[in-house]
């Protein structure tokens, strides 16, 4: 199977939008015209979503991670709510399962990155709270549309990276059996490397999506070929799941964090060639980013 390709939430040339909503603009309505107004939000992206997968089908995109804000303020303290509440007759629920159906029809992976608030080894439990829910809601729309991956980072590394990690796996714990079944830890590009992540996703059978800018920016006692070979291993005979980008100021021109436009071919590791994994490609230009990545690479990485 060849590697697959993965857009990152939007698209820059298909006219393909997803809506958002602000908590001001929400509370300034009255209760049911605010309820009208995110209900209005949700079938839109639901709709959204089928065209993105009809897009990604034309354009030969394997995977898309959806995101994060598809139902926005879903958790808010205040102006939250869950699907049920804004779909009264169902209708918005069948449409996003007819955006996963598609999905599937046309062998387009789903996932979800939930939002840097997400920490749930903060030592505030009012913010491990708040992203247990956040992750339960998450799972809830991932179920709905099958999506089978919510790509987590560690979190807080306040008081050491042991004491982190404890606390983290008290918060993984907590999730609800949707959230927990779909969960993978990645590694960030400052304090969890996958030396550090590794064993804990071992012993918890947890995913790892190996990112390896984060690592070459973040480098440990592995080098790209093992961390490779070892996160491969923690998908348990799923499709595993990575991420590539390049430094937008070059490796030689300054912070390598920010990303690029678009992913430099000889970012894209030997150890990945011809790997049946999905690689979700997170670059400036989007699309044209997936595509000019799969071109320049088409003979050597992606085998007919």
């Amino acid at each position: 199977m060849p590697t697959r390709l993965g857009l990152c939430c939007q698209f820059l040339d298909a006219p393909i939008h997803f809506r958002t909503a602000t908590h001001r603009y929400v509370s300034s309505l009255a209760h049911e015209a605010g309820r009208g107004y995110l209900t209005a939000i949700a079938r839109d992206n639901a709709a959204a979503l089928a065209a993105a997968m009809d897009r990604c089908r034309v354009l030969g995109i394997g995977a898309f991670r959806i995101n994060s804000q598809i139902l926005p303020l879903a958790t808010h303290p205040v102006s939250g709510y869950t699907l049920p509440d804004l779909d009264r007759d169902g209708a918005i629920a069948h449409a996003f399962r007819a955006a996963g159906a598609l999905a599937r029809a046309y062998d387009v992976r789903l996932s979800f990155h939930p939002d840097q608030f997400v920490v749930l080894n903060s030592e505030t439990p009012r913010v491990v709270a708040a992203s247990v829910d956040e992750m339960r809601a998450q799972g809830e729309i991932a179920t709905l549309v099958g999506a089978d991956v919510l790509t987590l980072h560690a979190g807080s590394s306040a008081g050491g990276l042991e004491a982190s990690l404890e606390r983290l796996e008290r918060g993984i714990e907590q999730l609800t059996h949707a959230a927990r079944a779909r969960i993978a830890l990645e590694n960030d590009d400052r304090r969890f490397g996958p030396a550090v992540l590794l064993p804990l996703c071992e012993r918890l059978g947890i995913p790892l999506v190996y990112d390896v800018h984060h690592h070459r920016c973040n480098p440990d006692v592995l080098d790209v070929a093992d961390a490779t070979h070892r996160a491969a291993a923690t998908w348990g005979g799923r499709e595993p799941h990575f991420h590539i980008s390049s430094p937008r100021a070059g490796w030689d021109g300054g912070d390598p964090r920010p990303h690029a436009d678009y992913v430099m071919p000889t970012d894209f590791p030997d150890a990945w060639r011809g790997q049946p994994f999905t690689v979700d490609v997170e670059a400036k230009a989007k699309e044209r980013a997936v595509l000019a990545l799969r071109d320049a690479l088409a003979d050597t990485i992606l085998p007919a």
